[in-house]
């Protein structure tokens, strides 16, 4: 969603798209539910959606395509990723939201998703697993609209967003007509007013039904409110041929931070969606983002982090991960850590950079140490450590007969970092064994 404001406020200097690492760092920050668990929230908070059912076999499929007791039926694999519709199951059946007129064929249709990889443009070569399929009745929409309410920092709080031209993917919307799209800031301290949500409704074009959708977007606020959202999205709002309303698509997102306060909805989530190290990383508190280069880093601080990446590509490497294990990271975090970085076999060396202001350096020196003994590891391991017990810490890396190489310059850290790891992907490319593992 926030690409959307991208597109439109970058070329007025606005706002400036980040750089990858930084708009995954972001991503992180929200818990995503799947499309059929929007459903029940909007509709829970006053908000009119078809009526569906959520299959996980195909046998329930059919029993809920005999319930909607409809000819007209669409199947929604559950996968949270965006452009199902275009997107390919690796068994080779095409699509990930499809339309089918009987409860055979919902039930053929759904086996066919159900257990598979669906590929889209944002998941990737390998797809995601398709566990759940929500059958729904199909409408006809006249008319289709775009509204969302997000937190935007462009805006320094939340943001109404909508549009006349909805039911296609509003980031186009964005790039080719800006001007099709309207943005009504909220005051967070005020909350949205009947003002707001009428000036809004007049934008959109949907006068003949001001009371009703200005009804809609108060929902959608006090939703956007009382479930700690960062987004509520409904694309399209549509007029179906009954000149009825209804949220036909929606997509809910949730601010981690308050996993406390939403205990419900964060024991929603699908951890099958997500990537498997970062699932491993959540668990011990870690901040974990697989990237596309050689060299591991582990850092404390996501600034750390950036600057760690940038002095790597400065040098000419490419950092392989974004790890950051905070500022209460124990030894056992650390080693976990190591972990989830050697899991990668593209990783040729690691650059870990710390600067102990609450993290302890001599935590970290510990954790290295029991990582390189245990996970016996053989490729180089670069270490910058700077702050608070840092004369410990080199003297516990010193006596650990590890070759363990400590540094205490960023940018000569760096610099060997991205010689060693040329050094053993030019000896793997030649199936040679350099091996970093034996005592000094």
């Amino acid at each position: 969603m926030a690409t959307i404001l991208r597109t439109v406020l970058a070329e007025n200097a606005v706002f400036k798209t980040a750089p990858k690492v930084l708009a995954a760092v972001c991503q992180t920050r929200n818990l995503s539910v799947h499309e059929h668990i929007s459903y029940t929230i909007l509709r829970n908070a006053g908000i009119q959606v078809p009526n569906f059912g959520v299959a996980k076999t195909k046998e329930e499929a059919k029993q809920i395509a005999e319930k909607l007791n409809t000819k007209d039926l669409v199947l929604k694999a559950q996968v949270l990723a965006g452009g199902r519709g275009k997107g390919s199951f690796k068994n080779g059946l095409k699509g990930g939201v499809r339309m089918v007129y009987s409860p055979e064929e919902a039930a053929d249709i759904s086996g066919k998703m159900l257990g598979q990889y669906l590929v889209t443009k944002q998941t990737g070569e390998k797809g995601r697993i398709c566990n759940a399929v929500m059958v729904t009745e199909r409408k006809f929409p006249r008319k289709e609209y775009y509204f969302a309410i997000m937190m935007e920092r462009a805006f320094k709080g939340p943001v109404i967003i909508a549009s006349s031209q909805g039911g296609v993917n509003i980031e186009e919307v964005a790039a080719e007509n800006p001007d099709a799209i309207t943005y009504e800031p909220i005051d967070i301290m005020v909350g949205i007013t009947k003002e707001q949500a009428q000036k809004v409704v007049k934008k959109v074009g949907l006068e003949k039904q001001m009371d009703n959708t200005v009804q809609l977007l108060m929902n959608m606020y006090k939703l956007f409110c009382e479930k700690d959202a960062l987004l509520i999205e409904i694309n399209p709002y549509a007029e179906d041929a009954g000149e009825k309303y209804y949220a036909l698509d929606a997509k809910v997102r949730f601010d981690d931070n308050a996993d406390f306060r939403q205990k419900d909805v964060f024991a929603l989530r699908d951890w099958t969606q997500e990537d498997e190290k970062e699932v491993q990383a959540a668990k011990f508190n870690l901040n974990y983002i697989s990237l596309d280069g050689n060299i591991g880093c582990l850092v404390n601080g996501a600034g750390l982090a950036m600057a760690t990446m940038d002095i790597i590509s400065l040098h000419g490497g490419q950092p392989a991960n974004f790890l950051d294990v905070g500022g209460g990271a124990t030894a056992t975090a650390v080693k976990e850590a190591f972990k989830i970085i050697t899991a990668d076999p593209k990783v040729y060396s690691i650059l870990v950079n710390i600067f102990g202001g609450i993290m302890r350096c001599d935590v970290i020196a510990e954790g290295i140490v029991a990582a390189a003994k245990d996970l016996k590891l053989k490729i180089p391991i670069i270490c910058r450590l700077q702050g608070t017990n840092v004369d410990d810490a080199k003297v516990i890396i010193a006596s650990s007969g590890m070759k363990i190489l400590p540094v205490d310059n960023l940018d000569e850290a760096a610099r060997l970092a991205v010689k060693l790891s040329s050094i053993v992907s030019l000896a793997r490319d030649a199936k040679l064994d350099v091996n970093f593992e034996m005592p000094l």
